[in-house]
């Protein structure tokens, strides 16, 4: 925990350069909560060039959803622009390209290692 999921298409610059997104949202992740590097996971979703659309137009590039453990509401978006402003450095993608959002859930809820996590603010 947590884990970002990106969907990218296939051939854009996020899905050439996931080692460098995952070493930058891991570092950004870390920064902002201090959890430890282990914690981050990154997964990689590649779909056609035809399978991202916004208001009905098509959209190539990335987009990622982030599971974390709950969290306070200002700690959330300071780390979601931080995972913003890291795939755009790891990606030279404009910050104003990016697409993300983050899912909070209580610990309990997540299964790591055999054993349920405890909540993020009893770290």
């Amino acid at each position: 925990m947590p884990n970002y999921q990106f969907t990218v298409t296939a051939g854009s610059t996020s899905a050439l350069r996931k080692k460098e997104i995952a070493e930058a949202i891991t570092k950004a992740h870390c920064a902002v909560t201090g959890a430890p590097d282990y914690y981050v996971n990154c997964t990689f979703v590649e779909v056609p060039e035809d399978a991202l659309w916004q208001a009905g137009n098509l959209l190539p590039g990335a987009r990622m959803v982030g599971l974390i453990r709950e969290r306070p509401e200002a700690l959330k978006k300071e780390l979601l622009l931080a995972l913003g402003h890291a795939w755009a450095e790891a990606t030279g993608e404009p910050f104003e390209a990016a697409a993300m959002g983050l899912v909070a859930v209580p610990g309990y809820q997540t299964l790591e290692n055999g054993a349920l996590l405890g909540e993020a603010e009893d770290d």
